[in-house]
């Protein structure tokens, strides 16, 4: 199969931050695009541009082509692809499943078996890039997976994102994402901490912000993240939630090979800390406040 628009049909479930936005880029690329949402109230403004929303994920299935996931939790993915009515076994043989969630890579490899044994084609291809990346379609994709199914699938991926990698076979996307939080993790800490720093110090720290973005310091999460720090704005681009779920797979998955991932559990302490303070659906830039002088 061909992926072009309008000829083929896709179905997109979550409608979360950054899947609104990404199903929106569908929409209006010509896709006709078929949802589902845990909370039908999400999926409003996309059926008023013409989308068509179904009230389970095997209705979506039967009305799509192309199939995209974009949710909060591994238990998530599992219920809306393993269940009766979920997506594998309503989906007609020779259909494509992509799942964007950051989830386990183990779970990855049981959907792409589970997918191959009905015909289908499965993909895991979580992305990067926060709110801001998905609504200006500037999204990272990490893709596991067999080749033929992402070279099928690619023209639909750049409609969402500007970087689109194929890292190997099904899991190997999702591995990529958790090495994408990893990195994150230990920027997050070095970021609150220079700007706690900067804080009782004195310092301005809209100048600071000019410095560190200049030099060796600057990165796209200090740039985009540092002003909304300073300026006492946790609106979440990614929740506190779900970034703590993110590492939590990672770290279970670096402990099962062995490796000791020293910065990624002091950030993960450091987020569960956040949460239990009540900061769970805030943005991941509130682990400002864990610097906070009592």
């Amino acid at each position: 199969m061909t992926v072009s628009a309008p000829a083929t049909r896709v179905g997109f479930i979550g409608l979360g931050i950054m899947g609104q936005s990404m199903a929106g880029h569908l929409l209006a690329a010509g896709f006709p695009l078929h949802l589902h949402n845990r909370s039908p109230d999400k999926a409003e403004g996309l059926i008023a541009l013409g989308a068509a929303y179904h009230p389970t994920p095997a209705a979506v299935a039967a009305n799509a082509d192309v199939m995209i996931t974009m949710l909060g939790y591994p238990a998530d993915v599992e219920q809306v692809y393993f269940a009766d009515n979920g997506l594998i076994p309503a989906a007609s043989s020779g259909s494509y499943l992509i799942d964007m969630t950051t989830s386990q890579p183990a779970l990855a490899v049981r959907i792409a078996d589970a997918a191959k044994a009905r015909g289908l084609h499965a993909l895991d291809a979580p992305v990067t890039g926060g709110d801001v990346g998905a609504r200006e379609a500037r999204l990272s994709v990490m893709v596991g997976g067999a080749p033929e199914a992402f070279d099928a699938v690619l023209p639909l991926l750049r409609v969402v994102g500007d970087k689109i990698v194929l890292h190997g076979p099904p899991g190997f996307g999702q591995q990529a994402k958790l090495c994408n939080q990893i990195v994150v993790a230990g920027t997050m800490l070095g970021i609150c901490e220079g700007l706690a720093y900067a804080r009782e110090s004195g310092l301005d720290a809209q100048k600071v912000l000019a410095s560190l973005g200049s030099g060796a310091a600057a990165s796209t999460l200090l740039s985009r993240l540092g002003p909304r720090i300073v300026a006492g704005d946790y609106a979440p681009g990614f929740y506190v939630r779900h970034f703590i779920k993110d590492l939590e797979i990672a770290l279970a998955d670096a402990h099962a090979s062995g490796l000791e991932l020293r910065a990624l559990r002091v950030a993960l302490d450091a987020y569960r800390r956040l949460a239990s303070d009540g900061a769970e659906d805030q943005g991941t830039q509130a682990l400002i406040e864990a610097y906070r002088k009592a």
